[in-house]
């Protein structure tokens, strides 16, 4: 058994009551005594008081031990009924002495007091437990085990009038440490408080932390009562001084532990420093325009926040040899005194022993952290060449895919990663990968902003930004620089006949070519359509220029070998040279644009030189055809709508949408102009989904207004039809405008139902299956057969409206309308007559029951506010 165990005094109380025998070890500083169920000690007795008597720990005089005095009376000072009596003897306090008998106002309550040493804490616990105490202390006081009992002298320091003094301010009674100590650093008292929670500090004296310095504070201040904070070995306390004058006595109560407080406080300002450093990194990811000077500075941010020594990037990538996935160390941060160890994470394998334990927890989403004397050995030989004691890594995952780690290390101390810091890392990785998703998204967008999605090449506006600076150079250098505009020859037959799809590939393989024929430092781009523009931006003589147009005209001659098709395409080159008539970057294109033109008035294949004879002569159209490409984008086109109207009930059924072009000078645009136009340069695309997404959202508007349900019916030009993503476009516009699928009608013409009745089978099916009404437009005009359209999923035959104008002049229009309507019928299909104008052609359709009529006998194509209000009419005439 230990010394200091064996030397121990244990302290019982053998009580007996009513309810029998109990003993009772002493171990608190105080307790309140009587039969109140609230005190300490209770005893089951109407002849005890509620608190009988109050058993206070006393400190023995010159030891680091302590007995029990016993004082009658509750803690205000008033007596109990009864009284309390020692060996017989009635008393008001008694220090009390091994084997005292306490009687409780009569002998039905008895207490037995005893003072053991000698004695292990496992015997004590079982003495603890035995009913009859007395045997247990007889077995106990043999030679093999002899047994020692304390004697409190009576007139020790505690019977004196100090130490009643003392009792009577209680510091004997509270759980806080007191500690007195004179000007010579003695220490002349502790309450039973502080001997236990500072057991070597009257070895230590007067440098123990509680008392360290107190001298000469008292010596320096002008008052006698101040707090301060003490450190003793992990703990902290708030602790209150109190100089004694007149005795010349330092006085120190320890208020309170405030050592967690003080942790959670230092948790606080590393918490408020790590999320200080994450909103500091976070708004330089965001504002910096470089995203790499962004990371850095994250990096350093965060690294000083956690006080760690490096803070890493890495990221993953294929092996440049093997192809494996491997990982290297794209950004680091380190304090001053750390080299970098850059050299070190580059390339490496995530299936090599060292790194296979981090790949699979951080492609995971988990974290590794701690020190690294727990990691295998391999990882550690690897650590170890930064010398890295602790380290803290997270993944970086954008879109549920692992991309890289972020990390923590400190080169200094092993240390326990706080949940703070590993939350603030996983929040730095998410501020990361936000920021490199948004890199990439940026450099997409930029690209896509500057450069032609299909061919790769620069688009008209960066091939203007570097005309623009191409300019001054050559004005500088005294050179002259040369704008080429190309236009294909013969494209659109081949994109027409073929299909979109080829043509696409056709275009890709002219802009392989075209940038194959160039100089280094040329620029070709895609100017829009078939049409490319280039810039020779050194130019000092004319044969130059002129080598370099061969060349691109010879490119395009050989044959292109596309999906099993030998095609030929030839190009016309007009081109403007950098001189007095042609200045800038918006004459040189219109002079090469015109040149163009003068290169197709020559028999096309073939370049031609502008001069200024040509200004005259550029076409009408180009200029209508530019015009009709910044429509859209200025707002320029909108779309009416014309009713169709049942001729039974005169109630409109649906609406067809036409689309219109108000343009700020020419006024109004007839369509019958701009919309072959558009079909020929390609533009009727754009446009087509723009009339289609405008008149879904306005049938759908309607309907929310609380209109009677219509259908709207839409127009696919020939081009749009075989637009090989047509049915995920309609699809997607339903979608976004919310309009059900069967509300919508989309009527192709009778000629380009049949140029090929296999793929238009395919895709009417496909648009049948989603809900969407089918119609053939202008039926009648080409040279098609019902018969042959049966085959198609149709619910709608528009009779083209020439048929209608003949109805009362020639008898054959009037024949063929009659049969179309019967055959029509007879297939299940609804028939709406085009071009309905006069009373007489409207008679005769409602005798051969033609269901629907459209014209301006009844409407003429609608704005959308005079559409709504003609709806909302109808809904007032037919309630």
């Amino acid at each position: 058994m230990p010394l200091n165990e064996w030397e121990k005094i244990r302290h019982l109380l053998v009580v007996q009551d009513l309810q029998g025998q109990r003993t009772i070890p002493l171990q608190e500083t105080t307790y309140s005594i009587g039969r109140d169920s609230r005190n300490a000690i209770v005893l089951r007795s109407r002849s005890v008081s509620r608190q009988h008597a109050i058993l206070l720990r006393v400190t023995l005089p010159e030891s680091d031990q302590y007995g029990f005095r016993i004082i009658d009376g509750n803690f205000k000072g008033k007596p109990s009924t009864n009284g309390l009596y020692i060996n017989g003897t009635k008393c008001f306090s008694h220090n009390l002495q091994h084997g005292d008998l306490i009687a409780f106002g009569n002998s039905q309550v008895q207490a037995q007091y005893y003072a053991i040493s000698n004695i292990s804490e496992k015997a004590f616990s079982e003495g603890c437990a035995i009913e009859d105490l007395s045997d247990f202390l007889l077995d106990q006081a043999n030679s093999a085990n002899p047994f020692q009992t304390l004697i409190i002298d009576p007139n020790f320091e505690a019977a004196s009038e100090t130490a009643l003094a003392r009792l009577a301010s209680f510091p004997e009674l509270i759980p806080n440490p007191i500690i007195e100590m004179d000007l010579e650093g003695t220490i002349t008292y502790l309450n039973p408080a502080a001997a236990t929670k500072f057991p070597k500090i009257k070895e230590v004296g007067k440098v123990h932390p509680v008392l360290a310095g107190l001298l000469n504070a008292i010596q320096e201040r002008n008052i006698n009562s101040f707090w301060r904070e003490i450190k003793v070995d992990k703990e902290v306390f708030e602790q209150c001084i109190h100089y004694l004058p007149e005795s010349d006595l330092i006085r120190t109560f320890i208020v309170r532990d405030i050592t967690e407080q003080k942790q959670a406080e230092a948790e606080l300002r590393q918490r408020d420093r790590l999320l200080q450093a994450v909103a500091e990194a976070a708004n330089y990811l965001l504002v910096e325009m470089n995203y790499e000077t962004g990371i850095d500075k994250g990096l350093a941010v965060l690294g000083e926040a956690a006080k760690a020594d490096r803070a890493y990037l890495f990221k993953n990538h294929r092996h440049l040899d093997t192809g494996e996935m491997a990982v290297s160390l794209q950004f680091e941060w380190t304090r001053n005194n750390f080299l970098s160890s850059r050299h070190h994470w580059q390339n490496q394998l995530y299936q090599s022993s060292a790194l296979a334990r981090w790949y699979a927890s951080l492609s995971n989403g988990q974290s590794i952290s701690g020190s690294i004397k727990e990691f295998p050995a391999d990882e550690q030989k690897l650590l170890a060449r930064d010398s890295i004691q602790s380290l803290l890594l997270v993944p970086l995952r954008l879109d549920d895919e692992f991309w890289g780690f972020l990390g923590l290390a400190d080169c200094s101390e092993q240390r326990l990663w706080s949940r703070h810091e590993e939350s603030t890392l996983l929040t730095m990785a998410a501020s990361i990968s936000a920021a490199w998703h948004r890199q990439q998204a940026e450099e997409r967008i930029r690209f896509q902003a500057l450069h032609d999605m299909l061919t790769g090449l620069p688009n008209r506006l960066l091939f203007d930004q570097i005309l623009a600076k191409a300019l001054p150079n050559a004005a500088r250098n005294g050179e002259s620089l040369a704008v080429m505009f190309l236009d294909l020859d013969r494209f659109k037959i081949i994109n027409d006949t073929l299909g979109h799809s080829l043509g696409d590939k056709l275009l890709q393989s002219v802009a392989k070519r075209l940038q194959e024929s160039l100089r280094e430092g040329d620029t070709v781009a895609r100017w829009g359509g078939d049409e490319f523009t280039i810039l020779l931006p050194q130019v000092n003589y004319l044969d130059e220029v002129t080598q370099v147009a061969q060349r691109v005209l010879q490119a395009l001659e050989n044959i292109f070998y596309l999906e099993g098709h030998e095609l030929y395409v030839s190009a016309s080159l007009g081109i403007a040279l950098f001189d007095e008539h042609s200045h800038d970057a918006e004459t040189l294109i219109k002079h090469a644009d015109a040149a163009l033109y003068h290169a197709k008035d020559k028999g096309r294949n073939n370049y031609q030189f502008y001069t200024t004879t040509l200004s005259g002569k550029t076409p009408e159209l180009l200029n209508l055809e530019k015009n009709l490409r910044y429509a859209l984008e200025r707002q320029e086109l909108t779309v009416y709508y014309q009713p169709r109207v049942n001729i039974a009930t005169t109630e409109i059924t649906g609406m067809e949408a036409l689309v219109r072009w108000q343009h700020p000078d020419m006024g109004l645009v007839a369509p019958s102009i701009f919309i072959p136009l558009a079909e020929e340069s390609g533009l009727i695309i754009p446009i087509g989904e723009w009339v289609l997404k405008t008149a879904c959202k306005q049938n759908k508007a309607w309907q929310m207004a609380g209109l009677p349900p219509l259908t709207i019916a839409v127009n696919l030009s020939p081009k749009q039809f075989r637009q090989s993503t047509l049915v995920e476009d309609v699809a997607r516009i339903l979608t976004e405008t919310g309009l059900e699928a069967h509300f919508l009608e989309l009527e192709i013409t009778e000629s380009t139902a049949i140029a090929d009745l296999d793929f238009t089978t395919s895709v009417l099916y496909k648009l049948e299956a989603m809900g969407v009404h089918l119609s053939i437009d202008d039926f009648g005009t080409g040279h098609s057969s019902l018969s042959r359209l049966q085959l198609l999923p149709l619910h709608n035959l528009k009779i083209d409206k020439s048929f209608i104008q003949e109805l009362t002049t020639d008898v054959r229009a009037a024949h063929i309308v009659k049969a179309i309507v019967s055959l029509g019928r007879n297939l299940g299909l609804k028939l709406t007559a085009e071009g309905v104008e006069k009373q007489e052609e409207l008679d005769f359709l409602k005798s051969i029951n033609c269901e629907d009529v459209q014209g301006f006998l009844f409407y003429r194509p609608l704005s959308a506010e005079k559409a709504t209000e003609a709806l909302e009419s109808q809904v007032q005439t037919f309630e």
